[in-house]
């Protein structure tokens, strides 16, 4: 018996089908004039709606593991209960939501961490629950104390830090060096902008991104800085924009050339860096002081605030320096700057670190996705 299905197959067999006519979009050229403006609107609004709704699903995620960390922390201290049991919640939640991850024990074990180390929900929803899970785990690993862990946490989001760049800052110890250069920003800048300057400049400066090999000459530091430009911004810091090396002046019929130029964004104002191989002199001092003149007269405009100079030296006499920057009204900074810091800092600031786990990028996270090692 032949079924009517394989009748009318046999029929249709060797039939053309019709044509099907797809919808092709216009061609921008036909659109109405102001169509690629209002287009870019759309997709701004598109992207914004798209980093709401990852921050949004972040902030969740985090709290739902403080919350499980909560628990699982007042069982053990009203109950005693020990690893036997997160061992057996591990098991349990993996079951109860298979199409998660981030419930094995390791990452469990962390989220009790996390939440003996953050006792305040209200602190963590306010800021840590504004980082990814793999930022707070970097927070957590390298720190020991919750105001260094708060200080990081409040720069890694006012800064918008990737976890890489957040285990680099915390191990070049910012904290210790932030806002420490020898300076007269106090009497050459309003107080506003003198405690704004101050926290933009540190002591020292780490270029170990350029190696071991002793570098003895200006020119060969320079190059290197520019050549490793991006490394150097990051050490620099937030709102440092490069304009150039080497930039050309004309004082008095003669050639004069800034080793770095820079724009700072939040300050608003020129950064003139002058680099020095050796120890400081204060004769550095006076030669920034006529820079920092010239480039207020010839290239800072009238909107800007007065340029600021920063001397980078290998080694300063701090009682040199102050003695040295006192009597100017041009606002400067005067820093050491090396290759390796562990030498420099004071023992308090020594640590030993342990290496960060090379894992997803912070814009692609899975936000289902806990530790990176369920199984």
């Amino acid at each position: 018996m032949v079924s009517s299905n394989d009748s009318n197959t046999r029929k249709n067999r060797g039939r053309k089908l019709p044509d099907v006519q797809l919808p092709v979009a216009e061609g921008v050229s036909q659109m109405p004039a102001d169509y690629g403006t209002w287009l870019l609107h759309i997709k701004q609004l598109v992207a914004q709606e798209r980093v709401r709704m990852v921050m949004s699903a972040n902030a969740a995620l985090v709290l739902l593991y403080w919350d499980i960390g909560r628990a699982i922390l007042n069982k053990q201290e009203a109950q005693g209960w020990g690893t036997r049991v997160i061992d057996r919640l591990s098991h349990d939640l993996k079951q109860a939501f298979p199409q998660m991850s981030g419930f094995s024990p390791r990452n469990l074990k962390y989220m009790r961490s996390f939440a003996s180390a953050w006792p305040e929900r209200a602190i963590v929803q306010r800021t840590v629950a504004q980082l990814p899970w793999r930022s707070n785990l970097i927070l957590l690993e390298k720190l020991d104390t919750p105001e260094q862990r708060l200080w990081y946490a409040e720069k890694a989001i006012a800064q918008g830090m990737s976890k890489d760049v957040l285990a680099l800052q915390i191990e070049s110890q910012w904290h210790a060096r932030q806002g420490s250069a020898s300076h007269n920003f106090a009497v050459a800048l309003p107080p506003a902008e003198s405690d704004m300057a101050a926290q933009a400049f540190k002591d020292p400066y780490l270029f170990d991104f350029l190696g071991t090999a002793p570098l003895r000459r200006e020119a060969e530091l320079e190059q290197k800085l520019v050549d490793h430009i991006q490394h150097f911004l990051l050490e620099l810091g937030q709102g440092f924009a490069f304009v150039g090396k080497q930039v050309h002046l004309e004082l008095g019929g003669r050639d004069f050339y800034l080793d770095l130029l820079f724009y700072h964004l939040h300050l608003r104002c020129y950064v003139v860096v002058e680099l020095k191989a050796g120890e400081f002199e204060p004769s550095h001092v006076s030669q920034l002081n006529i820079y920092l003149k010239a480039v207020d007269d010839l290239l800072r405009h009238q909107d800007d605030k007065p340029t600021i100079g920063l001397l980078l030296v290998k080694n300063k006499n701090k009682t040199l320096v102050e003695y040295a920057l006192s009597g100017h009204t041009k606002p400067m900074g005067v820093a050491n700057w090396m290759q390796q810091l562990q030498q420099a800092l004071p023992d308090e600031f020594k640590t030993s670190l342990p290496t960060v786990e090379e894992i997803e990028s912070e814009l692609q996270i899975d936000f289902g996705s806990g530790d990176g090692h369920d199984n």
